[in-house]
């Protein structure tokens, strides 16, 4: 494989790491390492890459912030958009958004321009290629609302714009496949009150530093909320509240959230995780589904 990668690099004005140790990258700030690391910054390097796609096994990232490597790392290329995939633009009604763009920085851009209804934006972790994908949300609000249109490039370098209508956007769900990658995101938007958007950016702010272990070495919400449900009740109701295995512990603040205490592994984090499913799932017949993606055999 390596042979592979130097060609690739060969090819590309992107660097490529090799044995890069993804806690170095991870919220969790644990895992293996990866075969190799890139950070793309051009389109045309990213085509490039993907040229081998039948050649190399791949995996892109946002932020890192609800990823779980295993200590036996990825044995392939793991590919984060850098620059060139981090800017917002105002198009007339559109606002146009670059799938590297942090999820707290599209809230902050829609503060600063008056722009209503992205405000929940400022309490997910990671970025906007990944909020697509997973149609992630909070406080009521989920990334489907106001998306337009994604553009997207598989791993036959085929480019194509996506309608949100044909994304199948469901609870923390959409038909993005992991070989395709989200190169931006076209959202529709309205200009609001300016005092209305600061004050609920200032609420969600306030709700985050009341109710999760901000500043720890976590992931987010471990789990997904089953129908009908808190995934965080049924983990405290099922006794975990506090439950510990080697360096991870279930947040004293927020159940649904497990944190590296500083001498986590992977794998402690990943015990901890199915502890708590197997605890929910004897007392309340409630299969909790991960929310984190774990990477690695």
């Amino acid at each position: 494989m390596n042979e592979i990668i130097n060609e690739i690099q060969s090819k590309i004005n992107s660097s490529i790491f090799l044995d890069f140790d993804m806690g170095n990258t991870t919220w969790f700030r644990v895992g293996g390492k990866t075969k190799a690391y890139v950070i793309v910054n051009s389109i045309k390097d990213l085509k490039t890459i993907l040229t081998y796609s039948n050649q190399i096994n791949y995996y892109i990232i946002g932020a890192g912030s609800n990823l779980l490597v295993r200590e036996s790392g990825f044995n392939g290329l793991i590919i984060k958009l850098g620059k060139n995939f981090n800017k917002i633009k105002i198009k007339k009604n559109r606002l146009s958004v670059g799938a590297g763009v942090l999820d707290l920085n599209l809230a902050k851009f829609a503060k600063k321009n008056s722009i209503k209804d992205f405000e929940f934006f400022s309490g997910i972790p990671g970025t906007i290629g990944g909020a697509v994908k997973m149609n992630a949300g909070c406080y009521g609000s989920q990334t489907a609302d106001n998306l337009e249109r994604v553009l997207v490039i598989n791993e036959f370098c085929k480019t194509e714009y996506i309608h949100a209508n044909d994304l199948k956007l469901d609870y923390r769900t959409s038909s993005i496949n992991n070989k395709s990658i989200v190169l931006k995101a076209d959202f529709n938007f309205q200009y609001g009150l300016a005092e209305e958007i600061i004050n609920i950016n200032n609420q969600i702010k306030f709700n985050r530093e009341s109710s999760q272990p901000l500043g720890k070495k976590t992931s987010g919400s471990t789990f997904k909320n089953p129908p009908g449900e808190f995934a965080a009740k049924l983990i405290e109701k099922a006794g975990c509240k506090g439950m510990k295995i080697g360096g991870a512990s279930v947040s004293l603040i927020h159940s649904n959230f497990i944190i590296n205490d500083g001498s986590a592994t992977a794998h402690d984090i990943e015990k901890l995780g199915k502890s708590i499913v197997n605890k929910v799932k004897e007392k309340f017949s409630i299969n909790l589904e991960w929310e984190i993606k774990i990477l690695g055999k």
